[in-house]
């Protein structure tokens, strides 16, 4: 990381000083460097937002034939239909636009910064002392860490955040997880500026957390010059990766527009040359006439156009993405963006992070063995042992070192109390652990207890006491050496803890060597896998979604825990560097050129040791293929891959950089809860899909209706105010219907559907045809009845409104089993939101007919008529069900 040389000189005096700035240089250094808040990603206005929604191409073919709608209705001197229309527009945009400023507080209470957590600084309370320090008075005081400017001298504990980057000038065991930067869970610090792994070794970075250890360093960068800011701003870039259902929607926008203009145009030249063919008007001087003609047929071709377009449609979809996003939240998915709702039924291929979304993020003591290699269960936990993991120890079950918490958490579940062992045995002294050394040691009396690396206290064991005996055999030795190499294929940390009995008088030293070691136990501890991950591995296999698992741990780690979830089986990965492209490190695959790295993406199974820009090149790779790729990250490094990915999944527990670049933040950190969203994404698509059917059936049979009976000089059997219902508020209680059923499991045992396949299937495409044209054909046989043998009054054009509408109302239960063979009756008591719609349309229907009066053209009908009705249109449904009684015994 480059710091600006002013930080560096300000942050050298400050350390050379040693001393704590006064009152005026903080003033001077806030207002030079600013506060140490990271800016957060500039959000868009209100307005600006809400005017985002009007981009839908759906929305946009509405406001056009709403604008059309308003000069006829000048002419006609009738502005209902454009209310309409508009309110239809309104109504569409206003409820997605609530339901994401609802996500959005919802995700700013979940993402607080926390920039009120204290923190441990060291200030001079003289106003101001001499330039070398005399007559300065330091003291510790404890600030919000936005108040923490550049020059200032913090102290970090176990358990602290680093609050600002800075250089570390005192330590002592300091040990710092950095994995929110660079994937590193525990990396030591110390003041040598040595260049040990990502970063300098004296280097603190804001976000990482204080493990294990004390230190004291000088603030050098603060907010956005920090390198978690620097991180951030890439997150923040704008990728325009369009998701599958915009693609979708602008291919049925194009479609609807081309065949309701297409048809409307044909329609209006047809006409107008019959008319002139056969009409005498036109030989006429009649101009006024002729006019009034033309503007006949322009009317009926703009209504063709307003019946093709589906109003309904945008608000549907709405309704579907809002209802699902509330939903998704109660399986644990906070979706931020209404979209990410369904494109999650799109993804093809999934890219997890390894800790805590597919492990527990919880070091565990997987075993422990004694020294004769015996496992140490049910038997209780020797004094000795007990007491060696709770005075051996700077930690707390929650809170310092991940592998001490995993121990005193053992002891707890033994029912050993390790607090009361630390009261009752006060220690002497404590030896702290060093890379060097590679253990710690802390005496208590005349016991020294030391826990550290197998192959170090294993060691002392064969030493000779000074009476020149063996205390331990060789044999058991050699067992627990194999016992140890076989945890660490596994991938599991190891221990071993031994107990040094002093002589009277004795001087500690670092080196115990010499003197009678007593072996205690060994130890494996692990970041367990959680136990639904394999189940929701097995799934994502037999929905056809690819998982790779990529992470900056060790290639043994990730491979063993790529086992353990089954996403490589038991044998593949052990001849990784011989020509097995499913695993591969960071670096072999940064070293890859883009056609090579294109050849190798779609087998790989995990990547080990990736870095945030091996991710990233990853998921552009796996995008070019034309994978539809869900990220998950919680670190800050993760952020330009969660941006960049179709749907970018944060973890609740990560950082909040790499939530607010992503889509859906997972609140309990699971990888089920991915399996969750996938499934409610791919029923989402099928309810969308089940509303087009829906609609576009409504939509045929009135645009056949127009024009057929425009061609028999029939008139529109429907008023604007009645196409309206159907096509608006009845389309309104549909669309909220199909989108309230339950999703699925059925559904993850199909696989991905193709980016490219559009939206209306062949076989729904066959359905709104052969559907549509069956409820034209009845319905236009009864307008001609009516109109050329019975004779048309208000009662006759009630009974037909009435009819088009319950033929709609029995077809959506035809539409709730689209894409099965199931019977519609099937799981019905479940859907008590599509039995509530079935409802109230119903209800609404009625009080229409019977209110209705002059505003939409209705006289009351008594009740023989509306059960003869229910009953005549009833075979919608029943044709349905034989229908797919038969389509499923002739498949199976």
């Amino acid at each position: 990381m480059v710091f600006r040389s002013l930080n560096r000189t300000f942050a050298d005096e400050m350390s050379d000083k040693r001393q704590g700035l006064s009152a005026a240089e903080v003033s001077v250094s806030r207002l030079e460097h600013g506060e140490n808040v990271l800016t957060p990603p500039r959000r868009q206005s209100m307005w600006r937002l809400y005017l985002e929604k009007y981009q839908d191409p759906m929305v946009r073919i509405l406001l056009v034939a709403a604008m059309v709608s308003l000069v006829l209705s000048f002419v006609k001197n009738d502005f209902i239909e454009t209310i309409g229309i508009i309110a239809a527009v309104f109504l569409a945009t206003t409820v997605g636009f609530i339901f994401e400023r609802d996500a959005a507080r919802k995700f700013d209470v979940l993402t607080q910064l926390g920039e009120e957590q204290r923190v441990k600084v060291i200030r001079s309370l003289t106003p101001d002392p001499s330039p070398n320090g005399e007559g300065s008075h330091d003291t510790v005081v404890e600030i919000p860490r936005r108040e923490v400017v550049v020059g200032d001298i913090v102290i970090v504990e176990t358990g602290d955040e680093i609050p600002a980057d800075g250089r570390l000038f005192e330590a002592t065991d300091l040990q710092v997880d950095e994995s929110s930067l660079t994937g590193e869970l525990l990396t030591t610090k110390s003041p040598d500026h040595q260049k040990v792994s990502a970063y300098p070794s004296d280097l603190l970075l804001r976000s990482s957390m204080v493990m294990n250890g004390t230190g004291r360093y000088v603030v050098t960068a603060v907010g956005d010059e920090t390198e978690i800011g620097h991180v951030a701003r890439q997150a923040t870039e704008i990728t325009g990766v369009k998701t599958p259902l915009n693609m979708q929607l602008d291919r049925l926008a194009k479609l609807i527009s081309k065949v309701g203009s297409g048809v409307s145009i044909a329609a209006f030249l047809v006409f107008l040359i019959h008319d002139i063919l056969t009409n005498e008007l036109w030989h006429t001087g009649d101009y006024v006439g002729m006019a009034e003609v033309v503007l006949k047929y322009f009317m009926m071709a703009v209504t063709l156009i307003v019946m093709a377009v589906p109003e309904g449609l945008p608000m549907a979809v709405t309704l579907a993405l809002a209802l699902n996003m509330r939903r998704m939240l109660k399986s644990n998915n906070l979706v931020r963006k209404l979209q990410a709702s369904e494109t999650m039924g799109a993804v093809t291929c999934i890219c997890t992070d390894k800790t805590g979304t597919l492990t527990e993020n919880r070091m565990t003591v997987f075993e422990m063995r004694n020294e004769r290699n015996e496992r140490n269960e049910g038997n209780g936990v020797p004094s000795e042992l007990a007491k060696a993991i709770a005075l051996n120890s700077t930690a707390t079950h929650d809170v310092g070192n991940p592998t001490e918490q995993a121990l005193l958490r053992w002891l707890q579940e033994q029912g050993v109390d390790y607090q009361q062992l630390r009261n009752d045995h006060p220690l002497t002294s404590r030896l702290p652990f060093s890379t060097e050394r590679k253990y710690m040691s802390t005496t208590v009396g005349d016991t020294v207890y030391i826990k550290g690396a197998p192959e170090v206290v294993l060691g002392m064991l064969e030493m000779r006491n000074e009476k020149g005996e063996m205390r331990n055999g060789v044999g058991a030795t050699k067992a627990l050496q194999e016992t140890l190499l076989e945890w660490q294929q596994h991938a599991m940390r190891t221990l071993a803890i031994a107990a040094v009995k002093l002589p009277k008088d004795y001087s500690l030293t670092s080196h115990l060597s010499p003197l009678t070691t007593e072996m205690l136990a060994i130890v494996a501890i692990s970041d367990p896998l959680r136990k639904e991950v394999p189940a929701a591995i097995r799934q994502c296999e037999r929905a056809g979604i690819d998982v790779k698992i990529v992470t900056g741990d060790t290639v043994q780690t990730a491979l063993e825990i790529a086992r353990q979830c089954g996403v490589v089986e038991r044998n593949e990965g052990n001849e990784r560097n011989e020509g097995n492209e499913k695993c591969i490190t960071g670096a072999e695959f940064a070293a890859l050129s883009d056609e090579a790295a294109l050849n190798v993406v779609r087998g790989l199974k995990v990547m080990s040791r990736a870095r945030p820009t091996d991710k990233q090149r990853l998921v552009s790779l796996l995008q070019q293929q034309g994978e539809v790729v869900a990220v998950t990250g919680d670190g800050t490094n993760d952020a330009p891959a969660l941006n960049r990915a179709h749907v970018g999944l944060s973890l609740g527990s990560g950082t909040s950089v790499a939530k607010e670049a992503s889509d859906i933040t997972l609140i309990d950190d699971s990888f089920s809860s991915i399996v969750h969203a996938v499934m409610w994404g791919r029923s989402l698509y099928k309810n969308i899909q089940r509303f087009i059917f829906f609609q576009l059936v409504v939509n045929v049979t009135a645009l056949l209706l127009v024009l057929f009976g425009a061609f028999l000089g029939t008139e529109l059997p429907l008023t604007i105010t009645q196409i309206l219902w159907v096509n608006l508020i009845m389309d309104t209680f549909a669309a909220m219907a199909l989108a309230s059923l339950p999703p699925s499991r059925e559904v993850m045992h199909e696989k991905p559907r193709s980016r490219d396949a559009f939206i209306i299937t062949p076989g729904m495409a066959r359905g709104i045809g052969i559907i549509g044209g069956l409820f034209f054909v009845g319905t236009f046989v009864l307008l001609y009845y009516f109109e050329r043998i019975a004779g048309v009054d208000a009662h006759e054009l009630t009974i037909f409104f009435c009819i088009f509408v319950m033929l709609q109302w029995w077809n959506l239960f035809n539409a709730r089993t689209l894409g099965s063979n199931h019977s519609a009756f099937r799981r019905l008591y479940a859907c008590r939101a599509f039995l509530l719609v079935l409802a109230l349309v119903l209800v609404g229907q009625w009080l229409i007919v019977t209110f209705g009066g002059a505003m939409f053209r209705t006289v009351p009908l008594s009740l023989t008529e509306w059960l003869w009705i229910i009953i005549g249109t009833s075979p919608v449904l029943w044709i349905g069900e034989i229908y797919r009684k038969v389509k499923g015994k002739s498949e199976k």
